[in-house]
Parts: structure tokens; sequence; C-alpha cells
């Protein structure tokens, strides 16, 4: 690591998948078109000096054209896939049988996983450990990674030492919602902040 050095990473989250409002999780939907759209304005005229991608296609698919066209590398990491939601997967929030344990997730998800998925503790760790990796990997550039909204609410929460729960309560992560953090790291040194989140150019 050099003296002291600024990375700026943008978490993007995918566009509206085929299906329609559901617990995705590791199901692998395609993007619709309104999707793809919603990605094109989500990114703008960004630049990046390489971006990083969730194996799953909602993800992958665009991130993989967004790299072709800026000649920008880019990389896959599975850890930076959506929570396993278990016997959710596929199901729509308000089709969930046991509606006290959706409450319970929501309102304290690293004690309430969905029944047969992943716990949310699982979730922070990789997600974090993902991050990083890649703060070492390609400190002091522009990341841009392109994820899930369980994986960003993971991400701030390691990023910024904010509790998950509140994060699942405090953030909205819509559909191509694009966070931006900055980091400066230097020895003995590492400050963390959020400059961005929604929409922005």
């Amino acid at each position: 690591m050099a003296a002291h050095e600024t990375t700026w990473l943008d978490l993007l989250r995918h566009g509206e998948p085929a299906g329609g409002l559901r617990f995705r999780g590791h199901r692998d939907d395609p993007l619709t078109e309104l999707g793809w759209q919603q990605l094109r304005d989500a990114v703008g005229s960004g630049r990046w000096d390489c971006i990083v991608t969730s194996d799953l296609r909602r993800c992958h698919a665009f991130a993989t054209v967004l790299a072709e066209e800026h000649g920008t590398p880019l990389h896959v990491d599975s850890r930076f896939r959506e929570l396993d939601f278990g016997d959710w997967e596929g199901v729509a929030p308000d089709d969930i049988p046991d509606q006290a344990a959706l409450r319970a997730f929501w309102e304290r998800p690293e004690d309430n996983p969905p029944p047969g998925g992943e716990s949310m503790t699982h979730l922070l760790q990789r997600v974090g450990q993902g991050l990083e990796d890649w703060l070492e990997r390609a400190g002091g550039q522009r990341i841009l990674v392109v994820c899930h909204a369980g994986v960003i609410r993971a991400a701030l929460a390691a990023s910024l030492s904010i509790a998950l729960a509140d994060v699942m309560r405090s953030f909205q992560v819509p559909y191509a919602c694009r966070s931006r953090l900055r980091i400066d790291r230097g020895p003995g040194s590492d400050f963390r902040c959020l400059t961005a989140h929604g929409a922005f150019d």
C-alpha cells in the first residue's frame, strides 16, 4: 500500500429481473428490457478502473457489456452473490406462509435467517472479506461492484461499522441503486464514508 491512497468504491444493484417481485437469492433470472435501461441510466457517464460482478446473470450480463464497451477489466467474484433465501427462493414476500418469520427476518436479520437459507452473518462475512480483498488488490482505483440489495446492505454495514439490522431498516436499495464509498487508507489510518446513495451523476 502507498503512504496514502483514496479508493472510490461504487456498489450497483442489478436492474429489474424477469419474473416480478420475489426473493431471488441464487435464482438466476435474466434482466428485463426495463432492467437493462435502469442500469444504463444508473451508470450514466461513469468510468471505472475495474469492474467486479456477481456471477449471477442479472448482474454479470450487464457488467460484461459495460466492461467491453469501455475496455475495463472485468472480474467475476461469487462472494458478491445475493443471500441464499432457502425455502423462500422464488417466492413473493406476500406469499411467504409464515409471515411472522418474515417480519422477524427484517427486524433481526442476523438472528432469523430464511428457513433452509444462508445466515446474514455469513453474508456479512463473505461480502466483507470480498471487499477487503479488492481494496488490497485495486486500492487507489475506481472500482464498480455490480451486485444485489443484500450484498450492498452487507457492504455498507461492514464498511461503515453499522449494525446490519440498522442498515436493513434504514437503507432502501431499489433496482439500479448506486452507492459510493470513499475509502482513505494509510499507515495507521482507515477512513471510510458514504458519499452518495441512490441516483446521482
